[in-house]
């Protein structure tokens, strides 16, 4: 029998597309070529436009999920996406906390694509309070970063503030830019900060976030360090994004399996 694949654990919304949300992390973390384990956070009534509606799954039954699974096997990393309750927060927090030696990655999804509002201010401030200080890697894009930390009068001083409650890295992912080329910047708690530069994709994509923090957990699972896993989670996004195809009316959904086609 060969070695296990080495697991990751997902926290994340059920995206009835199949673009976003816990399907991304299946998908992303299978090329990768880890297993995952996908604890579902919330259901949501969406399509490629925008999202509907959002109804939390029960915080105790999460909870209870997740230390089921990880009484029976390892887990490598875990992987946080959409919280739309404070209670979903502080089961995470708490299942997290007996297992502060795994890398946890936090992608904070605070609204669709088309606008709708996954979460209400006290959950932002209690994503911040509880699972912020706990993360390996923080994935925000500009705009998440500014509701993050809204008294911030710059990315930096953000970032900067993100550090001091104990988080160990920060991407600030520049898509919601306006540029020529994408620029996504990493942040580390010891005070570097290096960058790098992607040619920027025409369209609009739907889990280009998820897909990026599952890819980062999926390195990180596989042993890499983080800024080697940083650089290649931004490859593999990038590549998912450029194969994209567009099965609804709205944005296009990143083709996650070009990974595995291109390696054959």
């Amino acid at each position: 029998m060969r070695d296990p694949k080495p697991t990751v654990m997902c926290f994340s919304g059920l995206d009835p597309t199949g673009g976003a949300g816990i399907q991304a992390d299946v998908e992303t973390l299978f090329a990768l070529g880890c297993h995952a384990t996908p604890i579902i956070t919330c259901l949501t009534t969406q399509n490629t436009e925008n999202a509907l509606n959002v109804r939390a799954v029960d915080a105790d039954l999460m909870r209870d999920q997740a230390l089921t699974v990880i009484g029976d096997m390892p887990v490598h990393a875990f992987k946080i996406g959409l919280l739309s309750a404070a209670e979903s927060i502080m089961a995470i927090h708490a299942v997290i906390s007996e297992h502060p030696d795994i890398p946890v990655v936090v992608d904070p999804v605070f609204a669709a694509g088309g606008g709708f509002e996954f979460s209400a201010t006290d959950i932002r401030e209690m994503l911040r309070s509880l699972l912020v200080p706990m993360s390996t890697v923080l994935t925000p894009n500009l705009i998440e970063l500014t509701r993050l930390m809204p008294s911030s009068d710059s990315a930096d001083s953000a970032v900067t503030e993100l550090l001091s409650t104990g988080c160990k890295h920060v991407l600030v992912t520049g898509t919601h830019d306006e540029t020529e080329s994408v620029e996504n910047r990493l942040y580390s708690a010891g005070g570097e900060i290096s960058n790098q530069i992607w040619p920027r994709l025409s369209g609009s994509y739907h889990g280009s976030g998820c897909t990026l923090a599952a890819a980062i957990s999926g390195y990180l699972s596989l042993g890499m360090e983080v800024k080697e896993a940083v650089r290649q989670a931004q490859d593999f996004t990038w590549q998912s994004l450029k194969h994209s195809f567009c099965p609804g009316s709205g944005q296009s959904i990143p083709d996650r399996a070009y990974w595995n086609r291109r390696n054959r």
